[in-house]
């Protein structure tokens, strides 16, 4: 069963459920992944902890993490990049799997890439700051850049979790298009929250993103469909 750590926002979470339901290659109900959900919202603010204005969110993260556990959930995925900065601690506490965001956006990106050009980061300034994508992305060789006005990108967040997506696309598609402008080959939208402000970006735009979203939930289903099908052979 997958686990969910969600909550890191609310919208952002079931954002990813919708992915993973519409991705799932499934003629009827049971062909889907079975799923349970923790919508943990009191997990204090990534970002803010990340830049030492905050408290820790590692202990909230635990315990919403135990609670999957607790429900059966044999595989974790969390729909938020930021909070993969405590990754390694939370996987240390636990022995299910635990897939890793970024890992997933560079297999897509080692999928999609054409040429050695830089990708363009759309991410929070928590993520931006912890080098989650630089250093994870530098491994396969991969450079990353971000955009010169990220203070930006954080209004468009915000706007976001406040449910004013149209005023967050406008932001974030001008980012996303600066990004190109300065020899970016593809931009990665590596916030949960940025692709729902871009859903409805023109079409052009959107050949040149990469959706950690959509990315996550394709690893999901990778990583636990095969396990699936093969209890459902047994059963």
């Amino acid at each position: 069963m997958l686990g969910i750590l969600g909550g890191m926002g609310p919208m952002a979470t079931v954002d990813f459920l919708r992915r993973l339901v519409e991705l799932t290659p499934a003629l009827r109900d049971q062909d889907h992944l079975p799923c349970i959900v923790a919508q943990a919202t009191g997990i204090p603010d990534r970002t803010r902890a990340i830049l030492g204005e905050g408290s820790d969110p590692l202990p909230a993260l635990e315990a919403a993490l135990r609670q999957l556990e607790g429900a059966g959930a044999t595989c974790i995925a969390m729909p938020c990049n930021t909070a993969h900065h405590w990754h390694g601690a939370l996987q240390a506490r636990t022995t299910r799997p635990i897939l890793h965001i970024v890992d997933a956006v560079a297999d897509t990106l080692m999928r999609s890439r054409a040429g050695d050009a830089p990708v363009g980061l759309l991410a929070s300034t928590g993520t931006v700051q912890a080098g989650l994508y630089v250093e994870r992305l530098a491994r396969r060789g991969i450079a990353c850049r971000v955009p010169e006005d990220q203070e930006a990108v954080m209004r468009a967040i915000r706007l976001v979790k406040a449910g004013a997506l149209a005023e967050a696309g406008i932001l974030l598609s001008a980012s996303a298009r600066s990004l190109l402008a300065s020899g970016c080959g593809q931009v990665v939208l590596a916030c949960t929250e940025i692709p729902i402000a871009l859903r409805e970006s023109d079409p052009e735009l959107r050949l040149r993103l990469v959706d950690a979203t959509e990315a996550l939930a394709e690893a999901c289903l990778r990583a636990c469909s095969r396990p699936l099908a093969a209890a459902r052979l047994a059963a």
